[in-house]
């Protein structure tokens, strides 16, 4: 009984490590804050699940940059501005790589071969210029609008989790692009315990939501979902499978649904 009892403390042990590496490896990843590097292949399935993990510490940032600036008693236009740009910021911009790629290649309406193409080429296109412009006036319009109300910031700290749960869910079920190796290299051992943490975090996430707006949380954080669902619906129908820049694409437009959300319901509620 005293051995299992070894056998099971040293498992759980070797399980935490691996657990943190892999967080480790999430946040180097996914984040712009500098950390050494790190890199153990047998912890890369939990990069995944470990996903909603950073997007939670990215939520925090962005909340806690509105209160200050709106405490700060700086223009609003200014604020919005920040607010705007703050989650792309301490992303990396890694999202927005996959966002203006995917959407020059879904916007050409070309063949899949050439849909493939346009992804994979390191130049910019018309197609991903335009977008981006579209997505950046909608999320300034969206960050003054909700600067102004100055209602339910702590919002902020959700829809980053809930957009990451959309894509760990997609990368973990969804067919993995061929082309694409991270895609498939995030698969590399995970299994349903990785799909239940994710599932659970985006269920913590919207009792956080509900918790904190009542039922206007519960709407900003459908938003989130419904942005993501139809973001990638549209991508997959044009690949018929999931990538990273698949993923950073529908992760984007979810997160800029959100906040349309939020900046709509606080100026009528």
């Amino acid at each position: 009984m005293k051995s299992k009892k070894i056998r099971y403390d040293v498992a759980f042990r070797d399980f935490m490590k691996r657990f943190f590496v892999g967080l480790y490896m999430s946040f180097g990843m996914f984040c712009a804050v500098p950390l050494p590097h790190i890199w153990e292949d047998n912890c890369t399935g939990l990069l995944m699940p470990c996903f909603p993990i950073v997007g939670g510490v990215i939520g925090a940032i962005w909340w806690g940059a509105a209160e200050l600036l709106v405490l700060s008693g700086i223009h609003t236009m200014l604020a919005a501005a920040i607010v705007a740009l703050l989650p792309f910021i301490v992303a990396g911009f890694i999202h927005l790589d996959g966002y203006m790629d995917t959407s020059d290649a879904v916007l050409s309406r070309r063949s899949f071969e050439d849909k493939v193409r346009i992804l994979k080429d390191p130049h910019t296109g018309a197609f991903a210029v335009i977008m981006l412009v579209v997505m950046f006036v909608l999320q300034f319009a969206a960050s003054f609008a909700v600067i102004e109300n100055g209602k339910y910031f702590v919002l902020l700290v959700v829809i980053p989790i809930i957009s990451r749960c959309g894509s760990a869910i997609s990368i973990l079920c969804v067919k993995p692009a061929e082309f694409s190796g991270y895609s498939g290299l995030f698969r590399q051992n995970a299994g349903t315990a990785h799909i239940v943490f994710v599932i659970f975090a985006a269920l913590a996430a919207l009792a956080l939501s509900f918790f904190f707006a009542g039922v206007y949380g519960v709407i900003v954080a459908a938003a989130v979902v419904l942005g993501y669902t139809a973001a990638m619906a549209c991508a997959f129908g044009s690949f018929k499978c999931v990538s990273g820049d698949l993923a950073g694409f529908a992760l984007v437009i979810s997160e800029l649904c959100g906040l349309i959300a939020l900046a709509v319901l606080g100026g009528r509620f």
